[in-house]
């Protein structure tokens, strides 16, 4: 099964079931300073996630790569194998 994410406003924080996900915790979130958070999952997309009304399109590892790069995004990925992002660091 693929890992998928997805990116959704942080008011709806308190409807995240992270026993759902791959993300285990607001402590593993990323997160862009307009308000939005990442979460992953793996298959199919959890009842959850489904309920929020804010979320984005799924996302593939390279397509979230990509999207992390923007200046809106408080961490910066600097290394990922396969579609596991492995270490990350504060923007500059």
């Amino acid at each position: 099964m693929d890992i998928k994410y997805i990116t959704f406003n942080l008011s709806e924080i308190d409807k995240i079931n992270f026993s759902e996900l791959m993300t285990t915790s607001i402590e593993t979130m990323r997160f862009s300073n307009n308000n939005l958070g990442l979460i992953k999952f793996m298959g199919e997309i959890p009842p959850s996630i489904q309920s929020l009304e804010t979320k984005s399109e799924e996302y593939t590892i390279s397509e979230v790569l990509v999207l992390l790069e923007g200046e809106e995004w408080i961490l910066e990925i600097i290394s990922y194998s396969g579609n596991t992002i492995q270490e990350i660091q504060y923007k500059k």
